[in-house]
């Protein structure tokens, strides 16, 4: 048991640094490829090795969706098209920095749709927590100064990243509607459609001259960034948290999600980026909230579970 939680920690570990990179590996390569096309080719690519894997693990008879497919399906536009495409239309528009701030607010989202979908409010220290850590994204996106006309652009993109990470958090929301399915099924038969959405979509693009066909030449100057946010990004990252999510939890694993801002600005510390006080403040708010909260419900849930083994001892 014991090994199995160490086993969990290191893959939930794993996963954050992985992602933790991802961010500002794909804003470099921006600079080359357009997001669009970056994102339908790294999940080409990721689902070139996912779909013989499931075949190869539990037989042809996975790839069906029999009668789930229009949740899977849907699930697979808003988590696997929508979301990667939101976030990193925002994030060519904005920085790494702004977007992974913004992502790790996935818990206090979550948090808030359970508020309006199923009524359950949040405890007041939650809800303090979820303002702090929104204070704390509004110090790093503005720097602490209002004068938002001055990146008009940057608080675009930063908006972008906002929907797509509430387009993350619907599409986990809605992966228990698959329950029954194995992690390999689940994320395989929901990056099926959103894949050839977001092919459709980056191919309708060029079609229409909105965006470049990508060069040879610039997909070969990307060849290293795109490998790894097509492989270590969805791949090995994806299959590593839920790993990790199945033998910690998902309180646990929410805590290690927190620290996704810690890896990105450590990434762009060592490629040589100054911050500025202000951000970095703003990143220790959102990260001391998220991990405060993380911490509370934890300790509320360890608890509950007390009281209900007395009630029924």
């Amino acid at each position: 048991m014991k090994n199995s939680f160490a086993a969990g920690l290191m893959a939930a570990f794993l996963a954050v640094a992985l992602w933790g990179a991802q961010l500002p590996i794909a804003k470099d390569s921006f600079a080359h490829v357009d997001p669009f096309s970056s994102t339908a080719l790294r999940y080409l690519f990721a689902l070139l090795v996912m779909v013989p894997a499931l075949i190869w693990q539990e037989g042809r008879g996975a790839l069906r969706y029999g009668r789930q497919w229009k949740t899977a399906c849907l699930l697979g536009f808003i988590g696997m098209a929508a979301s990667p495409c939101l976030v990193f239309l925002g994030m060519s528009m904005s920085r790494a920095e702004y977007a992974v701030v913004i992502v790790a607010l996935q818990p206090s989202m979550a948090a808030i749709l359970h508020w309006i979908l199923q009524s359950r409010r949040p405890s007041f220290f939650t809800l303090a927590c979820i303002a702090m850590a929104l204070a704390g994204v509004v110090l790093v996106v503005t720097k602490g100064e209002l004068a938002f006309h001055e990146s008009a652009r940057e608080l675009l993109g930063s908006f972008c990243v906002l929907l797509g990470a509430l387009a993350w958090v619907i599409y986990t929301m809605g992966t228990a509607k698959l329950a029954g399915w194995s992690i390999w099924r689940i994320t395989t038969l929901t990056m099926l459609p959103g894949g050839v959405a977001n092919m459709l979509l980056a191919a309708g693009l060029i079609a229409t001259g909105i965006v470049p066909l990508p060069t040879a030449e610039a997909l070969w100057t990307i060849r290293w960034p795109l490998a790894y946010l097509s492989f270590a990004g969805v791949l090995v990252s994806m299959l590593a948290w839920n790993f990790g999510n199945q033998r910690i939890g998902p309180l646990n694993a929410t805590l290690f999600i927190n620290f996704m801002p810690v890896m990105t600005f450590g990434f762009r510390s060592v490629q040589g980026h100054q911050f500025s006080p202000i951000e970095l403040l703003g990143a220790g708010l959102v990260v001391a909230a998220l991990v405060a909260n993380n911490v509370y419900l934890r300790v509320a849930y360890l608890a509950a579970q007390r009281r209900a083994a007395v009630a029924a001892g």
